[in-house]
């Protein structure tokens, strides 16, 4: 995977869908983990056009959590490792943070944290999807569409 330039966002998501997604690529063979301690997913998002595959594209297999959903995660197939996943139809990809070495932007957010569920406070914490999560995709889309 290849990137550029800063994310979107840092986040953890602890949305049904990344806790599920995260079981069942952990649950493969060799499997490295993409969840946290807590169950959370941690991403660096990136806007479409600085997101590529630059090497190894036949090994990415797309795994869903039902026919219909509209979440794709990718898995490198030669060790079964997640990769990033990609959400029909937006306008992002979400890399699994695991995947990545050295100097990383700090995480910024829990997403999608239900009550009761243990997670440290470190940052902030929020029950859905905050504002402020929306308005930088929004801008990341509108950055995209204008240059």
């Amino acid at each position: 995977m290849k990137v550029s330039g800063d994310p979107i966002v840092s986040a953890i998501c602890h949305c049904d869908d990344c806790r599920a997604g995260g079981r069942m690529i952990e649950a493969l063979p060799h499997a490295a983990p993409v969840r946290d301690a807590y169950g959370g997913s941690p991403y660096l998002t990136y806007r479409d056009d600085r997101f590529a595959i630059v090497q190894g594209s036949e090994l990415l297999t797309g795994i869903k959590l039902s026919d219909t959903a509209p979440t794709t995660r990718y898995v490198a197939s030669c060790c079964n490792s997640g990769m990033y996943l990609k959400h029909r139809p937006g306008w992002w990809v979400s890399t699994y943070r695991l995947r990545f070495t050295g100097d990383l932007p700090p995480v910024t957010m829990r997403n999608k944290v239900k009550p009761g569920t243990e997670a440290p406070a470190d940052i902030p914490v929020h029950n859905g999807f905050p504002f402020g999560l929306i308005g930088r995709l929004l801008a990341a889309r509108i950055a995209m569409l204008f240059g």
